[in-house]
């Protein structure tokens, strides 16, 4: 799922003192400080225990025991006969038994908790998946605010050159003093702009180290990677395929399926409480017995000659419980049609995110388009102004109208273009 984002993303480099970063390595810090993705693999982690645990129920259980106890006043002795005097026994014994049938409740426990597992593992995926679009949404964010702060730089640098060639006018007498103070003016308004656009920036980091949760991002920045490779390379599928495809890959849909299928299991092994179960037991046991007052074998001896075993088989018939099955297997039967609907839910929801993410890429697709368009008329309306500027047709309040419509149009450009890839990838997550 990742590689579907970061594959275009894949330049390293270092720039200054900042440390910077590709869209991969955010991605992998995101995953592993976030705390939503540590919870889910402890959900995991417990599934897998309770998974291990239901096949486990399978094998014997086998028990020792050990018992000590002490008479004082009329004891019962080995004649079977009351006398007055104080004695001790101690009782030593190991036994085992295993379940032969109960219904196949255990087969049953075991495909539910093979479920849960799956759908924890998809889950896991899931939160994963939102952790990765968090982060090219905030990673796209900050290319914006370069772009727009390099836009911004690029007009400061423009109106300080018309600056200069108007003061070398000034100077040698060609121009008077009042021509240069609405370009001093629009220096300071675009000085203003470049402020602003630095600030946002800064927010736009910092919101991305957030995300990656990062303790330490004075010194944070990212690789900028060329965003038109990314436009070039990324493909518009329609809406159906795209949802077919999501249908078979997205973990959401797997979660919601294996905990249909759990839920089904849940049925039968409520139903199994409906048959009889069958067991098979063994045990193994000694004692020892000491009555005061009288002569008493030793030890190693009454621990042989006590001695005894047994081998068992037990059948339990349910009859009547209170109507506790019925129930269980209604209750469990009520979960599998929420479990259905569910489904349907997420299904309804996940062609709804299609669609929307859909029409939101066609849109900015042709903002795009249309930015570009207007990026050639801005171009050539500016160099018009700047040369009836030069030539001393056009006052600097014109020049500042054509050059503040030109930098709106880059500025609308480049949103619409950060704005197209985005969608783009969104597009790409939601079907794979």
């Amino acid at each position: 799922m990742k590689t579907t984002i970061i594959a275009l993303f894949c330049a390293f480099s270092l720039t200054g003192m900042a440390q910077q970063y590709t869209l991969d390595e955010c991605i992998n810090i995101a995953l592993q400080n976030n705390r939503n993705i540590k919870q889910q693999e402890l959900n995991k982690a417990q599934r897998e225990i309770a998974y291990s645990q239901a096949k486990n129920d399978l094998l014997p259980s086998i028990n020792a025991s050990a018992g000590q106890n002490f008479v004082f006043g009329r004891s019962i002795g080995l004649d079977n006969t009351y006398q007055n005097t104080n004695s001790s026994q101690m009782s030593l014994g190991i036994g085992a038994d295993i379940t032969l049938f109960d219904g196949l409740r255990m087969k049953h426990n075991i495909d539910a908790k093979r479920a849960d597992l799956n759908a924890a593992e998809a889950d896991l995926e899931k939160f994963k998946d939102d952790i990765e679009i968090s982060v090219a949404t905030a990673f796209l964010q900050v290319l914006l605010q370069k772009e727009l702060f390099r836009i911004s730089n690029e007009q400061i640098q423009l109106t300080d050159s018309n600056l200069l060639r108007r003061k070398e006018l000034i100077q040698s007498g060609k121009m008077a003093q009042g021509e240069i103070y609405e370009l001093e003016a629009q220096r300071a308004r675009e000085e203003q702009n470049k402020v602003q656009a630095g600030s946002n920036l800064k927010l736009a980091l910092l919101d991305l180290a957030q995300i990656m949760e990062l303790d330490d991002f004075s010194n944070f920045d990212v690789v900028t990677p060329p965003i038109e490779s990314i436009i070039n390379e990324g493909v518009l599928l329609s809406t159906s395929d795209i949802y077919q495809n999501a249908l078979l890959a997205r973990p959401e849909i797997k979660a919601t399926e294996y905990r249909l299928q759990s839920s089904k299991k849940e049925v039968l092994m409520a139903k199994s409480q409906l048959y009889p179960s069958l067991s098979f037991g063994m045990n193994l046991g000694t004692g020892y017995y000491k009555m005061s007052g009288r002569p008493n074998d030793p030890f190693d001896q009454q621990f042989r000659n006590n001695m005894s075993n047994s081998l068992g088989f037990s059948l339990r018939i349910p009859i009547f419980n209170k109507f506790q099955t019925r129930n269980s297997i209604r209750s469990a039967q009520l979960a599998v049609a929420n479990n259905q609907l569910e489904i349907d839910k997420v299904k309804i929801d996940l062609r709804k995110r299609i669609e929307q993410a859909y029409h939101n890429a066609v849109g900015a697709q042709s903002k795009w388009k249309a930015t570009q368009k207007s990026e050639i008329s801005g171009q050539e309306a500016f160099r018009f102004a700047q040369e009836k500027f030069d030539n001393g047709r056009a006052n600097a309040y014109e020049l500042f109208q054509a050059k503040s419509n030109l930098t709106q149009t880059l500025s609308d450009q480049a949103q619409a273009k950060y704005e197209y890839a985005f969608r783009l990838k969104i597009l790409e997550l939601l079907k794979n």
